[in-house]
Protein backbone atom coordinates (compact mmCIF):
# COMPACT_ATOMS: atom_id res chain seq x y z
CA UNK A 1 0.00 0.00 0.00
CA UNK A 2 1.44 3.14 -1.02
CA UNK A 3 0.70 6.14 1.57
CA UNK A 4 0.56 9.79 0.37
CA UNK A 5 0.71 12.77 2.21
CA UNK A 6 -2.28 15.00 2.71
CA UNK A 7 -1.37 16.96 -0.16
CA UNK A 8 -1.03 14.44 -2.96
CA UNK A 9 2.29 12.17 -4.35
CA UNK A 10 4.59 15.56 -4.74
CA UNK A 11 4.34 16.34 -0.77
CA UNK A 12 3.23 20.25 -1.03
CA UNK A 13 4.39 20.37 2.49
CA UNK A 14 6.33 23.00 3.89
CA UNK A 15 9.63 22.32 6.51
CA UNK A 16 8.31 20.15 9.52
CA UNK A 17 4.81 19.37 7.46
CA UNK A 18 3.96 23.03 7.28
CA UNK A 19 1.47 23.57 4.11
CA UNK A 20 2.97 26.12 1.83
CA UNK A 21 4.73 26.86 -1.65
CA UNK A 22 7.51 24.34 -2.81
CA UNK A 23 9.33 24.08 -5.41
CA UNK A 24 10.12 21.72 -8.21
CA UNK A 25 12.37 19.67 -5.42
CA UNK A 26 10.42 20.15 -2.83
CA UNK A 27 11.88 22.95 -1.37
CA UNK A 28 10.31 26.24 -0.02
CA UNK A 29 9.83 29.21 -2.92
CA UNK A 30 10.04 32.80 -2.11
CA UNK A 31 7.29 35.04 -2.70
CA UNK A 32 6.07 35.85 -6.12
CA UNK A 33 6.59 39.52 -5.61
CA UNK A 34 8.72 42.16 -3.69
CA UNK A 35 7.31 43.21 -0.02
CA UNK A 36 5.54 46.15 0.28
CA UNK A 37 7.22 49.84 -0.56
CA UNK A 38 5.74 51.00 3.18
CA UNK A 39 7.65 50.07 6.35
CA UNK A 40 5.15 49.83 9.35
CA UNK A 41 5.79 51.62 12.19
CA UNK A 42 7.68 49.55 14.86
CA UNK A 43 5.72 47.84 17.85
CA UNK A 44 6.54 49.53 21.27
CA UNK A 45 6.61 46.74 23.01
CA UNK A 46 10.53 44.78 22.51
CA UNK A 47 11.20 41.42 24.10
CA UNK A 48 14.17 39.22 25.46
CA UNK A 49 13.64 36.87 22.70
CA UNK A 50 10.91 36.38 20.12
CA UNK A 51 8.42 34.01 21.16
CA UNK A 52 8.00 31.32 18.24
CA UNK A 53 4.36 30.74 18.34
CA UNK A 54 4.18 34.95 18.09
CA UNK A 55 6.32 34.53 15.05
CA UNK A 56 4.58 31.49 13.59
CA UNK A 57 1.47 33.55 13.28
CA UNK A 58 3.53 35.26 10.55
CA UNK A 59 4.79 32.04 8.53
CA UNK A 60 4.47 32.78 4.05
CA UNK A 61 3.81 36.50 5.14
CA UNK A 62 5.37 39.63 4.44
CA UNK A 63 7.51 40.40 7.69
CA UNK A 64 8.74 43.17 8.43
CA UNK A 65 12.04 42.66 11.60
CA UNK A 66 14.07 45.10 13.57
CA UNK A 67 16.94 43.10 14.60
CA UNK A 68 18.52 43.92 18.09
CA UNK A 69 21.65 45.58 16.08
CA UNK A 70 21.75 46.60 12.34
CA UNK A 71 18.68 47.91 10.20
CA UNK A 72 15.40 46.51 9.94
CA UNK A 73 14.95 44.25 6.74
CA UNK A 74 11.68 42.04 5.35
CA UNK A 75 11.67 38.49 5.69
CA UNK A 76 9.42 35.83 4.59
CA UNK A 77 8.91 33.33 7.05
CA UNK A 78 8.85 29.54 6.00
CA UNK A 79 9.82 27.59 9.02
CA UNK A 80 9.65 28.36 13.03
CA UNK A 81 11.81 26.23 15.09
CA UNK A 82 11.90 26.43 19.48
CA UNK A 83 15.03 29.32 18.65
CA UNK A 84 15.75 30.17 15.09
CA UNK A 85 13.65 31.61 11.76
CA UNK A 86 14.16 30.83 8.25
CA UNK A 87 13.03 32.28 5.41
CA UNK A 88 13.19 34.36 2.65
CA UNK A 89 15.54 38.05 3.11
CA UNK A 90 14.68 40.98 0.80
CA UNK A 91 17.92 41.92 0.04
CA UNK A 92 16.71 45.23 -1.98
CA UNK A 93 16.64 43.59 -5.46
CA UNK A 94 15.64 40.17 -4.81
CA UNK A 95 14.60 37.48 -1.69
CA UNK A 96 17.67 35.45 -0.81
CA UNK A 97 17.17 32.35 1.63
CA UNK A 98 18.55 32.53 4.97
CA UNK A 99 17.86 31.47 8.97
CA UNK A 100 18.57 33.38 11.98
CA UNK A 101 18.03 33.28 16.14
CA UNK A 102 14.67 34.50 17.51
CA UNK A 103 16.78 36.01 20.40
CA UNK A 104 18.39 38.29 17.80
CA UNK A 105 14.94 40.10 16.91
CA UNK A 106 13.96 42.77 18.90
CA UNK A 107 10.21 43.29 17.04
CA UNK A 108 8.51 41.95 14.09
CA UNK A 109 5.43 43.02 12.09
CA UNK A 110 3.53 41.05 9.23
CA UNK A 111 1.03 41.44 7.21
Amino acid sequence: MTFFPPFGPQGGLGPQGVPGQQGPQGGPQPPPSPPPQTIPPQPLAATFAVDPGAISRCMFRYTYIWPRSGPGFWFYPVFVGRTSVSGFRWNGFFWMFSGFDLGRIESFSCF
